[in-house]
């Protein structure tokens, strides 16, 4: 009875407070071994160890083009305009352009 209510307020307790640990970065190497072993565990014996290899090794893959991406769309966020157009100088005092 004891161990049931354990195991009941550690799983309430994590799934609670998995949304505040959450980070908005996808992918990772510990995401996906995580879900990569539980799938592989379903599968059958012995593929756990497999799937949570290449669950890391997806994330992993996962989160570097999520990075590179971002780091594309911040460089293209500080770039200049493109046209290269300045500004043309303001007229002289006497009303000709120079």
């Amino acid at each position: 009875m004891f161990f049931r209510r354990t195991a009941l307020a550690l799983a309430t307790t994590t799934v609670l407070a998995l949304p505040f640990a959450a980070h908005a970065e996808p992918g990772g190497c510990v995401k996906g071994a995580v879900a990569g072993g539980v799938a592989g565990h379903f599968i059958g014996s012995g593929h756990g160890k497999g799937g949570a290899a290449a669950g890391c090794a997806a994330g992993m893959a996962r989160r570097h083009h999520a990075r590179k991406e971002a780091r594309e769309n911040q460089q293209q966020d500080s770039a200049p305009p493109e046209g290269g157009t300045q500004p043309s100088p303001p007229p002289a005092p006497n009303g000709n352009v120079q």
